[in-house]
């Protein structure tokens, strides 16, 4: 019967060539075990390994000290650069992960990015001129592993993923519209009587034709709407809403100018609508670096100064 010799790994054996490349530099299995934090018997199975997977010996080894063999002094040059790579690479990492610096590639619904994130982030900017921020706005499915951003802010539900997903505050969501069209409505007292009311419908919101409310006296209740007006956008929608064209339920930060200018007023103050949830995700692994970890702080830290976000958690 014919024997065929077992193939050799795919992989170069990285972490046993690093130690044979401080094993060369100690002069001593002992050195290098004690310098790499490895007990002697690791080290020197390592070497040992490598010998095998080789098929020729790297070290002469006598009772009083070590040489090399005329392999090892050929590949000992490409071992001990294997040894200072990934040391750099390691030293680099760490560095990265501690000191804010480098490229935060941001993703976020178009309107939060719009009225919220665009005004903020150059002053995030100033305060760490080693950081760049990519931000890109947009309301469709994002996959921000595969397009490579370290993280992406959206706004309601989450659906359940492999992602590392947190509420970093909620919005508190007015029920609003102009005077003029209360004024030809009626202004409601109950939450029942927004179903006879045209709305402004939000299509990239699930489950937003479905008003839910809360009262400390009166518990919950939940409202069908509908109306002729139909968007994918909040902050596009506050013109609609200015010129009377129906009333919605939409995030306070938003339409705070408009409500302190009087040209949109709150109706149904004392019924609670659900807070919509402000989600940050981030790609899976418990480490976040530095330069994310200071924008989530500094987000952090500005809205929860905002009178309309509730249960800051970041």
């Amino acid at each position: 019967m014919l024997l065929l010799e077992k193939p050799m790994p795919l992989l170069p054996d990285f972490e046993a060539w690093a130690i044979f490349a401080k094993v060369a530099e100690k002069g001593s299995f002992s050195h290098a075990a004690d310098e790499l934090g490895l007990a002697k018997t690791t080290v020197s199975k390592a070497v040992t390994r490598l010998e095998e997977r080789m098929r020729t010996t790297l070290l002469h080894r006598t009772t009083r000290q070590l040489s090399l063999t005329e392999s090892g002094r050929i590949s000992l040059e490409r071992a001990s650069r294997i040894l200072l790579e990934g040391t750099a690479i390691e030293a680099e990492i760490l560095e990265e992960a501690a000191i804010p610096r480098g490229l935060v590639r941001l993703a976020s619904t178009t309107a939060f990015g719009v009225d919220q994130l665009a005004s903020i982030l150059p002053t995030f900017l100033s305060r760490y001129p080693e950081i760049e921020i990519d931000l890109c706005m947009t309301d469709g499915r994002l996959d921000i592993i595969a397009e490579g951003f370290d993280l992406a802010l959206r706004i309601g539900p989450v659906a359940d993923s492999s992602l590392r997903i947190s509420r970093l505050f909620s919005f508190r969501v007015p029920v609003v519209g102009s005077p003029a069209f209360f004024e030809r409505h009626g202004r409601p007292q109950h939450p029942s009587e927004l179903a006879r009311m045209p709305a402004l419908i939000f299509t990239h919101i699930l489950g937003a034709e479905t008003w839910h409310f809360s009262h400390a006296e009166h518990g919950a209740c939940a409202v069908h709407v509908n109306g002729r007006f139909r968007i994918n956008n909040g902050v596009a929608a506050i013109p609609a809403l200015v010129g009377g064209i129906g009333m919605t339920a939409l995030p306070e930060a938003y339409v705070t100018c408009e409500m302190q200018e009087g040209r949109l007023e709150e109706v149904l103050a004392d019924w609670v609508v659900a807070p919509a949830p402000l989600h940050v995700l981030t790609p899976p692994g418990r480490a976040r670096p530095a330069r994310v970890r200071v924008l989530l702080e500094f987000l952090r830290q500005h809205f929860a100064a905002q009178p309309w976000a509730v249960g800051i958690e970041a």
